[in-house]
């Protein structure tokens, strides 16, 4: 298919699909435009002078990542109105190759959310529904970013990964989602939620979209003071290269992730990925991560805490909206502002993390979970067979017997687990449960995200009574590497991939 011909169809969906799933803020697209940079697009590929695979694409951008040509207001009241003077260093690079930005997707606001539902432009519907024909999940709090995939709408989509953000969507609406090792993608210009958290990812329809977007966004960036210098990423990929070629993949099953609550749909489709990749030769070992079972609760102390301090800087004067009428409650200047500014959820989250990091509550929580999170690091590290770049051997660390947890044996290449424990729920349902219940559907993706490590979830086709009762015919399968083994996740995924989707 042409590239003039895609990005029609992908206008065409646009205007099919934009009312009734909402899943960009922005209302309209400049067509003329577009086309026209398409055509020139299709030009220099036709004479051998195209500047990436994704040459005259058209790619949406979540509306947290800072564009200069469109409103980056994070779904928030707080950030009404406000334009960005640059472009992040993602979405630079994205131009710089050739890609066309059509727009900015929606999302929880300021990424907090696991269903895309607490946004100021309303909730992202997903494209199918439930057998009763209610609207299910989109999945968040990059829904919206899915949503334009499995619709149609864009060839690829940018989104942030905090706990499970890219993943969880993905899984969901039936696409590829990719999470990058922490640091190998610039936040620079990306509007911060959990700084040790913060990822750039990308969703798409396969993992080969996925991974030629991912090449052209990695790269160190000089501004942005988290991102992994020229010096480690040739250490890692000096480890990579010791690894055997042409060998069966050694892959891990988390004893833990196989849990009560897990969906009888989601454990058969698990079983059955396991199964084919043993069929055809690679090798399956259970591998033990204790730690990861207290991995959630320490995520919820640990990315409250950072937004309350990032959020800090929310009130109305430097930039965005202010709500100057009702302003100066109780003797604040910006009491009103960031009151009605902000939603629900956001608050919630804001109080969470103000009061774990105040003195009386520092140690209890907050200080606990940063050890929890060095133990879940721990864990994974002793899993793998590659050493983490980030983490060289030290006197200074204990032992496995110090710590009580038994290193695993044999170690592994990656591991194979689900992206959620259960499949999407509708949006009705969502509305009578606690937001202690929402968080629970980071509970397998979350892990990685402490680690900082890669991962992938891939969507898997499955047939019988679950596509009758759960409304969608695929569920999402998750592959986490060790940290900066990011090549190995899509190599992993072909193979899964081109088994998954025709199963």
């Amino acid at each position: 298919m042409s590239l003039l011909r895609e990005a029609e169809r992908c206008l065409g969906n646009f205007q099919k699909f934009n009312k009734s799933l909402n899943a960009f803020t922005n209302g309209a697209w400049n067509e003329r435009l577009l086309l026209d940079r398409v055509k020139e697009s299709d030009i220099r590929c036709e004479s051998g002078n195209s500047r990436s695979p994704i040459e005259g694409r058209l790619v949406a951008i979540k509306d947290n990542i800072c564009t200069f040509d469109y409103p980056t207001t994070c779904a928030s009241g707080i950030l009404k109105g406000f334009n960005s003077p640059f472009d992040a260093t993602v979405v630079k690079r994205l131009r710089d190759s050739g890609a066309l930005v059509v727009g900015k997707t929606n999302l929880d606001e300021f990424g907090m959310g696991s269903h895309s539902t607490h946004s100021r432009f309303g909730a992202v519907k997903h494209l199918r529904t439930g057998p009763n024909g209610e609207r299910l999940s989109p999945g968040g709090s990059s829904g919206g970013s899915a949503v334009a995939v499995a619709s149609g709408q864009c060839y690829a989509a940018l989104g942030t990964d905090t706990g499970g953000s890219v993943r969880l969507p993905a899984s969901y609406c039936g696409v590829v989602g990719f999470k990058p090792s922490y640091g190998l993608v610039s936040r620079w210009g990306v509007v911060a939620y959990a700084n040790s958290l913060d990822t750039v990812g990308v969703l798409a329809k396969d993992s080969r979209t996925a991974k030629d977007v991912h090449n052209i966004i990695d790269g160190y960036d000089s501004q942005d003071p988290t991102s992994v210098p020229i010096s480690t990423r040739t250490r890692i990929a000096g480890l990579r290269a010791r690894r055997q070629k042409n060998t069966p993949f050694r892959i891990g099953v988390p004893i833990e992730y196989n849990v009560e609550e897990l969906s009888p749909v989601i454990r058969q489709v698990w079983v059955r990925t396991l199964q084919h990749l043993k069929h055809v030769g690679h090798e399956i070992y259970p591998v033990s991560l204790p730690a990861t079972q207290q991995a959630l609760s320490a995520y919820y102390v640990l990315a409250p805490a950072e937004a309350s301090s990032n959020l800090a800087r929310y009130d109305g004067v430097r930039y965005g909206s202010r709500n100057g009428a009702d302003d100066a409650v109780g003797g604040v200047l910006y009491a009103g502002t960031r009151g009605q500014g902000f939603g629900d959820e956001v608050k919630r989250r804001i109080l969470l993390g103000a009061y774990s990091l105040s003195a009386e509550a520092m140690n209890n929580y907050f200080i606990q979970a940063q050890r929890v999170r060095r133990l879940v690091q721990q864990d994974f590290n002793s899993a793998f067979s590659l050493p983490n770049a980030l983490s060289p051997p030290s006197d200074s660390d204990p032992a496995p017997e110090e710590t009580g947890r038994a290193r695993s044996s044999p170690t592994v290449d990656v591991l194979l687990c689900p992206t959620a424990p259960t499949p999407p729920p509708t949006l009705e349902s969502l509305s009578g449960k606690s937001p202690l219940e929402a968080y629970v559907n980071d509970v397998f993706t979350v892990p990685a995200s402490l680690a900082g490590l890669p991962a992938i979830s891939l969507p898997v086709k499955f047939s019988g009574e679950g596509a009758d009762t759960c409304g969608v015919d695929s569920v999402g399968m998750q592959i986490i590497a060790q940290y900066g083994d990011d090549e190995l996740v899509f190599d992993v995924a072909k193979v899964i991939e081109e088994w998954g989707r025709v199963c």
